[in-house]
């Protein structure tokens, strides 16, 4: 009976430092995610964990973006990213496949295949897709096949959506570095501030 209840005390004093744990959030993207044009503590991965810190919500954050990132370049270092656990998986890629015009079925082949390998590895975490688009010079047919991508596979895999992660951000130019394309550091607090409510829900 002693043995029993040692046992049981074990079990629980185990639960509740797991339970207790920092949850670690894997930020998987391209240059949007590594924070180009802005310093790493001002990108919405950062950012997001500070307003964790704030909600006294502790998290540990990983910022695996890589600038210039493809789908194909993110399948191929996603099982060395994913030796260390994790609970909540942003998938942000795909971006750079659409402003190269490469074939979105690519592009779908390259996104499932990350996803197959996230759940293979770890069935619980959770994982959130983040929907982009093209700008209208690619042709209106590629530009609804690229942006339907991110709704199809969400849906298939069911994933949590964000439809697009630069929402309020794109096309303006007070948000945007010089280039137009990606977030100064003002931008990045909208991407966090909008992910972050996506995030908060799945904690």
């Amino acid at each position: 009976m002693l043995v029993a209840k040692k046992v049981l005390f074990i079990a629980l004093v185990v639960l509740i430092q797991a339970s207790s744990a920092p949850k670690t959030i894997l930020f998987f993207g391209d240059s949007l995610t590594a924070g180009y044009g802005s310093s790493p503590e001002e990108a919405f991965p950062a950012l997001i964990e500070q307003q964790f810190n704030k909600s006294e919500t502790k998290v540990r954050i990983v910022n695996a973006g890589v600038s210039g990132e493809t789908s194909a370049g993110g399948l191929g270092r996603i099982d060395w990213i994913l030796k260390q656990p994790i609970d909540i998986f942003v998938l942000e890629l795909g971006a750079n496949d659409g402003l190269r015009g490469l074939p979105v079925e690519a592009t779908r082949q390259n996104l499932q295949s990350i996803i197959d390998k996230v759940k293979t590895k770890y069935p619980k975490a959770k994982i959130v897709l983040t929907g982009m688009m093209v700008p209208p010079n690619m042709g209106q047919d590629y530009s609804n096949k690229f942006k339907n991508l991110f709704p199809e596979l969400a849906k298939k895999n069911n994933l949590t959506l964000m439809p697009f992660l630069l929402d309020g951000v794109a096309g303006n130019p007070k948000l945007n570095i010089a280039d137009g394309i990606h977030p100064n550091p003002q931008g990045h607090k909208i991407v966090a501030g909008n992910l972050f409510k996506i995030l908060e829900k799945l904690i």
